[in-house]
């Protein structure tokens, strides 16, 4: 009786795609956040009879043949790379990235890590740093006498000082890209890693090679939309139900099967 772990692959199938839901729904609130999607591809399946088989003496060839399927396997969970409504914060460190890219930031082991999440504060010693303390990649420091910060759209930040008329230049944001942005590793806190299947990051100045753009006091909010995470919700509790019952149907029949007498 196949049926029993058959059904039992798609239940764990539609489980993994419900908590998959979850998460999203879980950081409509993350900044920066992109939606993930659960893919799936069918098992392996059983030749019972391959096509093209020859069954006659007179070279009759079977034109279908009869191949069972054995279930349902997870395949990857994958961004869905849409950009994020863009909210208006009034943050003089709060910058939203307008298009492709990834700030760099550098972690405690000394390697970098990658983020949309334009939220940036400023360090105890006037460095531009992340939420969780990481400085941003390169290093730029503002003094603490700044009466006001400007960041451009090509990443320039400037500092403006009261016994000065004209700002001064702290430093310049860069972006890094990937040609394959799925590829990236997930780490939390709106961080990832570059991987072997991302590629190396190339890294330039916003606005160039195809680069996004800063917008300074903006922050971009998460790209997950409700209506339809709740749609495949639905979808994935009806999967999961339907599974149910061929279990259900599977322990039935074993059971008339056993009785037979």
């Amino acid at each position: 009786m196949r049926a029993l772990q058959i059904a039992a692959t798609g239940m764990s199938a539609q489980q993994m795609r419900v908590e998959v839901i979850s998460n999203n729904l879980a950081n409509m609130s993350t900044t920066g956040y992109n939606a993930r999607r659960a893919e799936f591809a069918d098992l392996h399946y059983q030749q019972m009879t391959r096509p093209g088989t020859i069954n006659a003496s007179d070279g009759t060839v079977v034109p279908a043949g009869v191949q069972l399927g054995l279930g349902v396997r997870p395949t990857s969970v994958t961004q869905i790379l849409e950009q994020g409504t863009v909210l208006s914060t009034g943050g003089d460190l709060d910058v939203a990235i307008e298009g492709l890219g990834y700030l760099e930031v550098t972690l405690p082991s000394g390697i970098s890590a990658y983020t949309r999440d334009g939220g940036l504060k400023r360090s105890g010693d006037g460095q531009v740093v992340t939420s969780d303390g990481y400085p941003v990649v390169p290093d730029i420091t503002i003094p603490e006498d700044a009466r006001s910060i400007a960041i451009n759209a090509s990443g320039e930040v400037y500092a403006y000082f009261s016994d000065q008329v004209e700002p001064q230049l702290m430093g310049q944001l860069t972006l890094a890209n990937f040609s394959n942005k799925k590829g990236l590793e997930a780490m939390g806190s709106n961080l990832f890693l570059e991987t072997g299947a991302s590629g190396p990051p190339v890294v330039g100045t916003p606005g160039e090679d195809g680069l996004g753009t800063l917008r300074q006091g903006y922050l971009e909010e998460s790209s997950v939309d409700p209506v339809r995470e709740i749609t495949e919700l639905i979808k994935a509790q009806r999967g999961y139900e339907l599974n149910s019952k061929v279990i259900t149907a599977a322990d039935q029949i074993l059971s008339a099967t056993v009785q037979v007498r």
